[in-house]
């Protein structure tokens, strides 16, 4: 059997697509303050983050306790979970085979910005 085809006035096909999604607009809050980071490394999969994926990272907001942030220790960034209590701050991971980091003395720590959100690509 053939399929149809109406042979009137077309319905407008605008009537029927969809928006374009930008995702970029919908997840970022402070363009001009994120930025995207390629993750290598295995020590935050307990929270879906994993090697090769992408972390987008606003810098304009507060780090708290509980937030998934980039550090710098030691010149070197990392992705952690922050833990802070008491006036104390520690880097967690969320694989247990890593260490947490918990700064020594004179070791230089700087919370660099917040994880917003994590970026899979699958290969295609």
């Amino acid at each position: 059997m053939e399929t149809p085809v109406h042979a009137g006035f077309p319905s407008p096909a605008e009537d029927f697509q969809a928006k374009r999604i930008d995702i970029l607009e919908r997840m970022v809050t402070h363009p001009q303050a994120t930025y995207s980071m390629a993750v290598r490394g295995h020590s935050m999969e307990g929270v879906g983050i994993f090697d090769g994926d992408v972390v987008l990272v606003d810098r304009a907001v507060k780090p708290a306790h509980g937030h998934i942030v980039v550090a710098v220790v030691d010149n070197e960034f990392t992705c952690k979970q922050l833990w802070m209590r008491g006036g104390r701050l520690k880097l967690k991971a969320a694989n247990p085979t890593f260490a947490d980091i918990v700064p020594t003395e004179g070791q230089t720590v700087e919370v660099w910005g917040v994880v917003i959100a994590s970026i899979k690509q699958f290969k295609c």
